[in-house]
């Protein structure tokens, strides 16, 4: 689970970086603000799959799962928008 959300928020800031080499004219900022919010987002969720205290495991990996979507979702349909 953890190499999963390494591997999509890297690949989202890089998409970002990317985005900003590509486009040197365009501010900076929008895409910065992109990148602060996917290591905002990857903190939160790698707090939730650290938790010791589950009762359910499989339904809290699940819940981390489509909230890992929802997130990376949204964040790669603001970097289509740049």
């Amino acid at each position: 689970m953890k190499k999963d959300v390494n591997y999509v928020f890297a690949d989202i800031i890089d998409a970002a970086y990317i985005h900003q080499m590509a486009h040197p004219k365009e501010d900076p900022a929008k895409s910065e603000a992109i990148v602060d919010e996917a290591i905002s987002d990857y903190d939160q969720l790698i707090t939730k799959i650290n938790r010791r205290d589950v009762e359910n495991k499989k339904k809290h990996f699940t819940e981390i799962q489509a909230e890992l979507e929802t997130k990376a979702g949204a964040l790669v349909e603001k970097i289509n928008a740049l």
